[in-house]
């Protein structure tokens, strides 16, 4: 091994003065979008007899033999030389060894290979690993300095996989956050990586820090990663390393998309939720809960209470406060909860509970007559597993009160219309029925269904018809009142009724439908006739007395 090793040490001098190690590139995506923004720059030695040799092998063999700066060199030249050439907006990203970390011309070293290349250094960013701060943090951070007054963006590589990572933080001026690929690698099946994920993202977002995660390598990821408001990504989804002929052709041709929803959430909410920082999320959700004009809960897996807003607490009489880590069951009014239990059980099975009305006893403990309206939600983490349920109770007390009047005013002219010897009816703009009252079916043996549309014309007279007919086209016409008296067939044989109804118009004046009723007026008729035939009778005997006089002789 000791031998190999030497042998690589001696070969690696050669192929740093004859260009063997050259730069292979990863592309950086902005996760949200799908753009590019860059490349890591990547060392990578194809040597002729051995093949590829991983640089997890030759790296440490170069800074022990103290060949590191020398090969850094070698490789940034290169990544300069090829972007230049491109004249690319993009960014370089760099990994540099824990030793070169202890020596102070660092700075200059590279303000001298970006001079030469050409290359704006504030589009340069040095990756540290948090194994290089250990030993000696002051040294490292009068380097970093020193990086940053060049305005070299610093990056704090594997982020949580070394010691002190939150004092390193602190101490040093980083502008990005990189998560480890390890997370990254397994927070589809371990919940326990994703909620790491999820605090590193976080922590960066809080401390302004630009945020990349390393080793995707799917869609499943990606879309997690874009949930959480990860910034930047990198790894086999947007390609593998490649080396410098490729270049051209990788920053001409798109990147493949990998902007989807999750399962269950709409694309908008996805990009909408890593907007903010968790700080102003969280003062948004505040907002929402104290403000919402509906009582609003959220409670674990346990049925425990995490969050309550006062208008749901006060329901109870209870603080918001005094809910919190109680379970419902403590919280709840006993026999509202045997009421509910069985619907928040079908919550953490993942059913979407609504329209649950609970009335008296109230949602907590209220004596008065009341009614509310509640669902329960199932919440999801960014993998799709249920954490607990969403509360929402708005009171419908009044509503439901409404509607009992509404219901006993219904209940309440229906019998009005229904005792009312007048039969109700609704006329289209086309002269169909759309309604008749219950009474038409009554008095014409007619259903109400076979009296719609034209059906009405069943029950009248034949020979009235045309009559009532050219009446009712004239009204329709002109939109003058409807008055017309006709013959229609009843359980007691042929009955005169008298129809009459008026429009209704909308504001341009033109007729939405046609309002009446029709009332029996067989008895009017039948009278109005008799009156009729007295009246004749009288005028002919009144006139047979009159001739009678003019026969008779004079007395005088």
């Amino acid at each position: 091994m000791a031998t190999k090793r030497s042998d690589i040490k001696t070969e690696l001098r050669k192929s740093l003065k004859s260009g063997e190690i050259v730069p292979y590139f990863q592309p950086l995506v902005e996760i949200r979008t799908g753009a590019l923004l860059g490349f890591e720059v990547l060392a990578r030695w194809p040597h002729l007899s051995r093949g590829v040799i991983h640089p997890d092998e030759f790296i440490p063999i170069a800074e022990q033999a103290g060949l590191i700066g020398e090969l850094t060199e070698t490789i940034l030249l290169q990544a300069f030389a090829a972007t230049a050439a491109l004249n690319s907006n993009l960014h370089l990203s760099v990994n540099v060894s824990p030793i070169q970390l202890r020596d102070r011309s660092l700075p200059r070293q590279i303000r001298r290979i970006a001079e030469y290349g050409a290359f704006p250094l504030d589009h340069l960013t040095i990756e540290i690993t948090e194994s290089a701060l250990v030993d000696n943090l002051d040294l490292a951070g009068s380097i970093a300095n020193g990086l940053k007054d060049l305005g070299v963006k610093l990056a704090l590589d594997d982020f949580g996989t070394g010691y002190s990572s939150l004092r390193n933080l602190q101490a040093l001026p980083f502008d990005e956050l990189k998560v480890d690929r390890s997370f990254v690698n397994s927070m589809i099946e371990s919940r326990d990586s994703r909620k790491i994920v999820a605090a590193v993202i976080g922590l960066g977002q809080s401390l302004k820090l630009t945020t990349v995660a390393e080793g995707i390598e799917n869609n499943t990821q990606a879309d997690i990663l874009r949930w959480l408001g990860c910034d930047i990504g990198q790894g086999w989804l947007y390609g593998p390393p490649f080396s410098v002929h490729d270049l051209p052709k990788v920053i001409a041709a798109p990147m493949p998309a990998t902007s989807r929803p999750l399962p269950g959430s709409s694309a908008s909410a996805l990009v909408s939720c890593m907007e903010p920082l968790p700080s102003q999320r969280l003062a948004q959700l505040q907002a929402i809960y104290d403000g919402a004009p509906v009582g609003l809960a959220f409670v674990d897996t346990n049925l425990t209470f995490v969050s309550i807003n006062s208008r749901l607490a006060d329901l109870g009489h209870f603080s918001a406060e005094a809910h919190l880590g109680r379970k419902m069951s403590e919280m709840v009014h006993p026999m509202v909860y045997t009421h509910i239990e069985p619907y928040l059980h079908r919550a953490l099975a993942g059913e979407t509970i609504t329209g649950l009305e609970i009335r008296k006893p109230t949602w907590l403990r209220d004596p008065d007559d009341v009614t509310h309206l509640s669902s329960f939600r199932p919440a999801r983490d960014e993998a799709g597993e249920i954490i607990g349920i969403s509360i929402a109770v708005v009171d419908i007390t009044e509503r439901k009160q409404m509607e009992d009047a509404l219901r006993e005013s219904e209940a309440h002219y229906r019998h009005m219309i229904e005792l009312n010897p007048h039969i109700p009816w609704i006329m289209g703009a086309d002269g169909k029925i759309i309604e008749a009252g219950p009474r038409w079916g009554q008095f014409t043996g007619q259903t109400t269904e076979e009296a719609l549309n034209m059906g009405w014309q069943d029950a009248v007279y034949p020979e009235d018809l045309k009559q009532v007919m050219t009446i009712v086209e004239a009204s329709l016409e002109s939109g003058d009142a409807l008055d017309v008296e006709y013959r229609i067939h009843t359980k007691d044989g042929w009955r005169w009724v008298r129809s009459r109804g008026k429009c209704r118009r909308d504001r341009d004046g033109k007729i939405l439908r046609w309002y009446g009723c029709t009332e029996d007026i067989d008895e009017c008729v039948r009278l109005k006739q008799a009156l009729r035939d007295a009246q004749a009778e009288l005028a002919a005997l009144q006139s047979q007395h009159s001739f009678h006089e003019t026969l008779s002789p004079s007395k005088y």
